[in-house]
Order: C-alpha cells, then structure tokens, then sequence
C-alpha cells in the first residue's frame, strides 16, 4: 500500500515539480501519507475496541505525584530533600461471606411443532434402517407395475401371460422366503424384503382378476386374504411396524395402479374390505396408531374419490353395506389399540379415528342418500344408538373411562345431530361444531395442542358450512326457531361456547390459549346474534321485529353476565362482562330504527319485550359486579337506553302531531324523563345506582356527568325554542319551555355545589349561574316577543324593533338588579357584573338600537335604560368596599 501511494505521489509530483526532483518528493510524500492513513485507522479500531472504558490516566499526572529532587548547581546548592511520605493504606473492611447466585430456575423446553415431527420423521426414514432397501423395494414395485401394465397394452412380452403372472408371483414368493430367512441377519433388509414382495402378490392377484379375468372372484378373494393374513403375522411375529405400513401401502396402491376405470365397485371395496380386516387382526396384536390412521385414510380417500367420480342413487344398495362395515372396523380400531398399549392408564386416545371416521362417514351417508334430511336423521340416531350402547357395555370397565366419555359424548352429538337433520340440510355445520367440541375437550384430557387446535379450526368450518347450507337454500322455513337452519346455528354456538369453556378451565392465562377462550367467547356471541337475527329477519316485521330484537339484545346479556361471573381466567370474564353495555349499546341502536320506522315501543310486543329486557339488564348488571370498568360503562348506557325509550315513544307518540295540544308540552314530555334522573342522582342517588350498590360513588359520579351533560344540551336546544303551550295562552315565565329552562338552571346550580365537584370548580358557580340565567332572561323574553307581539321566530326576530326594546328592558333591568343587590349587600363581584351588563347594553344601544331612533320601540330602548341607569345612580353610586377596606383600617 505505501509504495501505491508513493507511486501516485511521485506521478503527482513530476506533474507538478516538472522534474526528477518533483518526482521524489512526491513519492516520499505519499509513502508518509500512507503510513499516517494506517496509523490513524489503527488508532480509531483501538478505540473502538475500548468502547466505554476508561483511559488510563496520562503519563505527565503520573510524574506529577512522583516526588522531585532538585540539581545541585554551583551557584545555587540544593535544599535538603524533602522526605517521601508513603500515602496511608486505607484500611480494609471486613468483606462478607461470599454467596453464589442462585441458580436460575430449569426452564421446562417446548415440545416440537408438527412441522418438526413431520420434517423429523422424513429424516428419521431417510436416515436410519437400511434406506436403499427401503427406496429401492418402493421404486421396484411402482416399476414393476408399470412396466407390466405397458408391455402389456402393447404387446411387448410374447410370453403368455398366465406365464408372466406366474413367474412374477414365484419370484415375489421367493422374496418373502429369503426375507424370512434374512430376518435375524440383517432385520431392515429383511422387513423391507418381504413388505415389498407381498406387495407384489396382491398386485399380481389383482391383475389376474381384475384386468385379465385369469381366475374366478372366489380364488381370488381367496389369496388376497390369504395375502393380507400372511402380512399380519409376518409383522406380528416379527414386530415388525415397518412391514405392515409398506405392505399395507403396497396393497391399497394396487387397484389404483392396476384399474383401468371400468371395474366394478363391489370388487375394490371387498378388496379393501380384506385389507382393513388385516389391519383389525393386527390391532387386536399390536397397539400401532400409524397403521391404523393409514388405513383410515387410504380407504375413505378412495371411497370418497370413488364417490365423486362414479356414484350413482342406483348403486346404493351395493355401496352401503361397505360403508357400514368400514365404520364399524374403524369403531373397533381405537378400542383395540387402547386395550393393547402397554399401560391403558396412559394410553393415548387416537382422536383422529375416535372422531374422523364417524364424521367422515356421516358426510358420506348423506352423499349415498343423496341429502335427504330424514333418512340421514335415522342415520344418525342409529349411530348414536350404537355409541350408546357400547358406551354402556364398558361402564364398569376402569381403564375404558376414557373410551366410554369419548363414546357417550359421540352418542349425545349425534343425537343433537339428527333434530336439525330432521328438518334441514345443514348437517355438516352441525357435525364439525360438535366434533371440534369433542376435540378441545380431548386434547385437554390428553394434554396434546394438535386436538385442541383442530377443534378451534373445526368451529370456523362449521360455520362456513352453515352459511354455505343457508346460502344455496332460498327457501324460507316454515317454522320459527324450530328449522334446521336454526339449530345448526345453535349448535354453532353449543360447540364455540363449550370451547370457551375448556380453555377456560384448563387452558393458560396468556399466548395463544387466552386468544382462542376470548375469539370463541365471542364467536359464540356473535353466531347467536346470526342465527336469531336471520329467524327475525324471515318471520318477523314491523313492530314484531322490533320487540324481537329489544328482546334478544336485553336478554342475552343477562346469561353472558353471568357467564363473566364463573370465568376463572380473567380476560375472558372482563370479555364477557364488557359485552354487556355493547349489547346495552346495540339496544339504543334498535330503539333509533324504531323511531325511524315510526315504530311505538311501549305498546304491544315491544312493551313485553321492553319489560323483559330491563328485568335481565337489571340482573345483568349485578352480576358483572367484579368488573367496575364494566359496570360503570353499563350503568350508564343503561340510563341512556331508557332515556333513549322514553324519547322515542315520545317522539312516535307526538310525531305525527296533536292538533289540541302544542309542541311546547311535547318537548316536556320528552326531556322531562333527563331531567327527573337528573335530579335523582343529585339528590336522591341510590335507585339509580341499586343493582350494582358497590361502586355507588364513582357510579354517580359517571352516571351524574353523563345526565349533567345531558341536561345542558337540553338547555341549550331549549333556548333557541319557541314551542306553543296551547291549549293554554301563553304567559311569560308560566310556560313549559321556561318552566324547563329554569329547571335546567337549578340543575346545573345544584350539581356545581354538589361535594363530589371540585373547590376550584365550586368557585365558578356565581359566575355560571349568573350567565345560566341571563341566557334564560334572553331566550324567555324574545319567546314573548313572539307569542305576544306576533313577530316570527327566525333569523327576523332580531331585526325587530319590539325585540330590541324587550331585551333592552330586560337586560337593563337585570343589570339594575344586580347593581343595586351587590352594593346593599356589599358583594363587589355582584356589583361589577350588574355594571358590564349596563355596559353592554349600551353598546347595544350605540350600535344596534340607534337604527330604530325613528321608531318608538328604539326610543322606549333608550329612555329606558336612562331611567335605569338613574335609577342606579341614586341607589348604588359606587361599588362596595373590599373586605380589608374598613373605616378603621389603617
């Protein structure tokens, strides 16, 4: 690096110094500005290696502390050297016993994710045991077959076939021989060996029989279940899990890779038939989950694409008694395999086949029957007869317990299953909610995720199954609440809300188990709010509806309330007891689409339905007792409900108008019930406050703000009203409109000097009352000036020279008053508010009333409020004294 950089010099200084000279001097620059560049680098990683550590401290503070003695010269001899005090020791404290940290506490490691078993398991197979045996049997048969299928579509192989068939059948026999032989030797090489030869025998049987027509049905049944029977042992003796599942592979992939599409169904499902039988002779040996599930899955994948493809109504007779008999297989599988573990206390339940075949089978009963709710209803209370009865052959069997509940919670699933499927088709819904149900509740039992959260997968399925079911049907049901449309989604909600419960009763307090027991808390709310509100939407209108809906929101709250009440986890009953004042929420909602649908509520339906929504609100809110936040929040909404109640039966009730009566009285009638509860939670608070008496304070102080608010918004629409009181004539003051002015006023005084207000708020309370009741003096005396002076009430009144003269009067007189008032009593803040508003009502005079000087009602404006201002000169000249500005002072 130097010599570049001196190059570069050198090539810069011959440019410049124009010469040899140049040159040099460039080179030896730029070999120094290398060696500074490095330095300087070094130095920087030098520092930043330090970080924060201190340096150490410089060498000249070093020599400083060191003691000097001065050089004797000759002109000037030295001092006696100053004598070297060594610093004092400081002294050591005693040091305490050293103690070692406690040893942080064994953190308990998370269990593999599916993801890593399954990635574990490929490994596993790909990495132990003799893994070319095991690729190459699995590539042989696939080529095998293959290559047989081929040569014999084109007619390669000139040897007959029976010829082939039997050649391959002796070679696979002879596998299976050295296999056996093999099995001590070398055991994987062995297992390998004889599955895949097997394999071959029943691929080979089938051929003859199925493509070729070489030997009869009987024969041929005949060796395949001599076949499947010769695996079982074989993987019994042998303990051999490895040859039954390639084995059993190679058998349910022979049809598959031998059809040629024209066959008959009763064949392939005898064939598999046979097949399964040999995994429940194996089961009754051996407690082998993979085979079992394999099996399971190998056959209802195949009959299931069987069904799709090739079904017919015709077949149903041929079709059924296989699908009977594979469900029962599978029933007796998971019993053999608890029966066979090694210790029945901690034998794991296979929730797949507990729960997948009669789901599986009940989705393909409907498919045979083609949907036809009835029949598969009979299905269903067969089934559940069955689960029933086998259930009760294992009662007193003590290590079934765990078998007899699944079975008895089978049987009482399928049970609910059958009613909705009686009236609809909507089964699927239905049968996964309750299945999903099933599963929380046994993966809890078991202590595994997998059930758990497939159970939580199976409620969102049902309900999109339920939606497709309502979807596809545009027929309405003829029957409120009792259709199967209905009890599916009820079902829905049974299986969200029994997952709710199980997560939380059993699952933690945080992660993912807090967010399913809230997400299916609400699910649950949420489809009982879809199901009901689809039967009020079909079957109900007008003020039906309307009472149908008040009710289902206020008398669901009451069991969600209580619901909160006996959660142990407490997010879910925070969850539950919020969901209360939303459902007191929605009920306002309701009451503002009657309102605008013209709809009274406090007649017919909609008062039952009122009544019994503030009978279950009532007990709702003292059961989400333990949650204040909740419970202020639906105390307050529960006032505002009923306030909002009265409103609209005021407002439907007058709506259309009273000729007789004018709107001064409805506008009464329609604050008077805020302003009542206004009052009663200012003087008399605890009806207000009784079903939830704990939080009595802060209830009436959120309660008291809320109805404050209310009442001065009251005031203030109040203000810009000029409402008839006919029948009666109208009198200033005495009249529904001031009448509710002046309540307001009193309302807003007394809640200002209530105790649970503020000092520096009370403070405010002359000021506020006096600009409460100037406002009030104002409004009153241009609402006479319209009903005794007929001028119109608008944007005009002001333009009125009778309207200016009134509020000059007035607000003279009231300024008069409370000069006069504040200097007799001597109140000095009295006395300078009577003064600004005598001073603004000469501003008023200077720029408005003098517009009406050629007018009698501008000059009475002006001639009045001199006479007034007179007036006050002779009563109360000057302000009054301050409290420190006695005669004596000084």
């Amino acid at each position: 690096m130097y010599v570049l950089f001196g190059i570069i010099g050198a090539i810069v200084g011959a440019f410049v110094g124009q010469g040899v000279a140049g040159g040099v001097a460039g080179f030896a620059i730029g070999v120094l500005w290398a060696r500074t560049s490095r330095l300087r680098n070094d130095l920087d990683e030098a520092l930043r290696r330090l970080g924060d550590k201190p340096a150490p401290a410089p060498i000249r503070e070093r020599l400083d502390e060191q003691p000097v003695t001065p050089v004797a010269w000759p002109d000037n001899p030295a001092p006696a050297p100053r004598p070297i005090v060594p610093p004092p020791m400081p002294v050591a404290e005693p040091v305490a016993a050293y103690e070692p940290p406690p040893a942080p506490a064994p953190s308990i490691p998370a269990g593999p994710s599916i993801g890593d078993r399954i990635a574990t398991a490929i490994k596993r197979w790909f990495t132990e045991g003799n893994v070319p045996v095991k690729v190459g049997m699995l590539v042989l048969f696939a080529g095998v077959a293959a290559f047989l299928k081929y040569a014999t579509d084109a007619g390669l192989l000139h040897i007959p076939l029976p010829v082939r068939l039997i050649i391959v059948a002796l070679l696979a026999i002879a596998g299976v021989a050295f296999g056996w032989i093999q099995r001590d030797k070398r055991r994987a090489f062995a297992l390998s060996l004889q599955g895949g030869s097997i394999g071959v025998l029943v691929m080979t049987v089938f051929v003859a029989y199925r493509l070729y027509a070489l030997i009869d049905s009987l024969p041929a049944f005949v060796l395949l279940v001599i076949f499947v029977g010769g695996l079982g042992v074989l993987a019994v003796l042998q303990d051999a899990l490895a040859l039954a599942v390639l084995g059993l592979v190679a058998g349910f992939a022979a049809p598959i890779i031998a059809s040629s599409g024209q066959g008959s169904h009763v064949v392939l499902f005898t064939y598999y038939a046979v097949l399964n039988l040999g995994i429940l002779g194996i089961a009754w040996k051996k407690a082998w989950r993979v085979l079992n599930v394999l099996g399971f899955v190998a056959t209802f994948g195949v009959g299931t694409a069987w069904g799709v493809l090739r079904y017919s109504p015709g077949l149903f007779a041929s079709t059924e008694p296989f699908l009977v008999l594979h469900f029962l297989l599978y029933l007796a599988v998971p019993w053999l395999h608890v029966l066979r573990s090694p210790d029945q206390r901690k034998a794991i339940l296979d929730g797949c086949l507990m729960f997948g075949n009669p789901i599986a089978c009940l989705i393909l009963q409907a498919a045979l029957l083609d949907w036809q709710p009835m029949p598969l209803a009979i299905s269903a209370i067969v089934a559940a007869a069955l689960y029933v009865g086998i259930a009760f052959a294992v009662r007193h069997r003590d290590d079934m317990r765990l078998l007899r509940d699944t079975w008895a919670v089978l049987a009482v699933a399928f049970a609910t299953v059958a009613v909705p499927l009686a009236l609809s088709a909507s089964a699927t819904a239905a049968v996964f909610a309750l299945e999903g149900a099933g599963l929380i509740w046994l993966g809890f039992r078991q202590s595994r995720p997998l059930p758990r959260w497939t159970g939580v997968l199976l409620q969102v399925v049902a309900a999109a199954a339920w939606s497709m079911a309502v979807m596809f049907d545009n027929q309405h049901d003829a029957w409120p609440l009792i259709n199967g449309h209905f009890l599916g989604a009820v079902l829905i909600v049974a299986g969200a809300a029994v997952g709710a419960w199980q997560f939380d009763h059993h699952g933690r307090s945080q992660g993912m188990s807090s967010l399913a027991r809230v997400g299916l808390a609400l699910w649950a709310l949420a489809w009982w709010g879809i199901g009901v509100g689809r039967e009020i939407d079909i079957h109900a209108a007008g003020a039906a509806a309307i009472a149908a809906w008040i009710a289902l929101i206020g008398v669901t709250a009451w069991p969600v309330a209580e619901a909160g009440r006996r959660a142990r986890k407490l997010d879910l009953g925070a969850t539950l007891a919020f969901i209360v004042p939303a459902l007191f929420l929605l009920g306002i909602v309701v009451l503002q689409v009657a309102d605008s649908r013209n709809t009274q509520p406090l007649a017919g339906y909609p008062l039952l339905a009122v009544v019994a929504t503030g009978v279950a609100g009532w007990f709702a809110m003292r059961a989400i007792v333990p949650h204040p936040v909740a419970v202020l929040s639906a105390n307050v909404l529960w006032w505002a409900r009923w306030l909002a109640l009265a409103a609209v039966a005021t407002d439907v009730a007058f709506g259309a108008g009273v000729p007789s009566v004018g709107a001064a009285w409805i506008t009464a009638l329609f604050v008077a019930p805020t302003l009542l509860l206004t009052a009663s939670i200012l003087w008399w608070p605890r009806p207000l406050v009784s079903p939830v008496p704990a939080p009595a304070k802060t209830l009436r102080l959120a309660l008291g703000t809320l109805l404050l608010a209310g009442t001065v918004v009251i005031g203030i629409a109040l203000l810009g009203t000029a409402a008839s009181s006919r029948p009666l004539p109208f009198v200033p003051v005495l009249n529904p409109i001031d009448l509710l002015l002046l309540a307001v006023v009193v309302l807003v005084f007394r809640a200002l000097s209530d105790t649970a207000v503020p000092a520096d708020i009370r403070v405010a309370r002359p000021v506020v009352f006096a600009v409460c009741v100037f406002a009030v003096a104002t409004s009153a005396t241009l609402r006479s000036v319209h009903h005794l002076g007929g001028v119109p009430w608008g944007p005009d009144l002001m333009a009125s020279s009778l309207a200016q003269l009134s509020l000059t009067v007035v607000w003279s007189a009231i300024g008069v008053l409370a000069w006069v008032v504040g200097s007799r009593r001597g109140l000095r803040m009295l006395w300078l508010a009577g003064a600004c508003i005598m001073a603004l009502v000469l501003a008023k005079l200077l720029l408005v009333d003098r517009g009406h000087l050629g007018n009698l009602f501008g000059i009475g404006s002006f001639m009045a409020y001199g006479l007034l201002c007179t007036l006050v000169g002779y009563l109360a000249p000057a302000p009054p004294r301050q409290p420190s500005e006695s005669p004596h002072a000084s």
